[in-house]
């Protein structure tokens, strides 16, 4: 199956302060699977937005900027009470997976090390890749969230291997996708999903400036690429 594109409503890894205002030319360009970070909005007016995403028939995505596992179990407990359909990022599953076990939430990990704000992934492709392969088989890890451009390495061998690690659970590219070719090698790794947010609001991508021209500029880009190459590996949806 062909990747989903995740907009997130973010800049430099925070969510953008005008996020709810926005969501309309985001809804209105045909997106549905619509993320934002936990640091940026005070928790009521995510919770606004979370809702308003879910209303405009579009899957919520939280991802978490989360360093030590006290801010962690916040966050975890935040995306409870934002009612979240995918909470992305973190590194501790004994931490969240409690606090969302008998929720709907799905949890995507990060493999690897994760430092900083904004985010870098650290490690090798090795040792991201046995990351991902542990994480995978622990109960109530439904998928990964791979910083695979915030890493200083052959970027599209490490989505290969982890996508090849984390078997039939999903494995979403996350961080810095603002040029063609990260999205294809998405595509060719057989990932589940990608996220775009700085690069749009920046107007990175090659289309007229403007959130309506940069997220359309994205869908067609991905359309072009799938007509051009066939589906590598199979994986499920986020």
């Amino acid at each position: 199956m062909p990747p989903d594109f995740i907009f997130m409503l973010t800049h430099a890894d925070r969510t953008v302060v005008d996020a709810e205002a926005r969501l309309d030319e985001v809804l209105a360009a045909g997106i549905r699977h619509i993320g934002f970070k936990d640091v940026g909005l005070p928790l009521p007016a995510l919770r606004r937005l979370s809702a308003a995403i879910r209303a405009g028939g579009a899957k919520a995505y939280l991802e978490v900027v989360s360093l030590d596992a006290a801010s962690e179990a916040a966050s975890a407990r935040a995306a409870v009470a934002l009612e979240i359909d995918v909470l992305m990022g973190g590194a501790r599953p004994g931490v969240v997976v409690p606090i969302i076990a008998g929720t709907r939430i799905r949890y995507y990990p990060f493999p690897g090390t994760v430092v900083g704000h904004p985010s870098i992934l650290c490690g090798t492709i090795d040792s991201i890749a046995g990351s991902a392969r542990s994480l995978v088989d622990q109960e109530g890890v439904d998928g990964l969230d791979l910083l695979a451009y915030r890493f200083d390495g052959d970027a599209p061998e490490l989505i290969r291997r982890v996508c090849e690690a984390a078997g039939v659970k999903p494995v979403v590219v996350a961080g810095s996708l603002d040029c063609l070719e990260r999205i294809d090698a998405v595509v060719a790794a057989g990932a589940a999903a990608f996220t775009v947010g700085t690069a749009i609001f920046e107007d990175a991508v090659p289309a007229p400036p403007g959130l309506p021209h940069q997220l359309a500029f994205v869908r067609e880009a991905l359309s072009r690429i799938l007509g051009q190459s066939a589906p590598r590996v199979a994986s499920s949806r986020p």
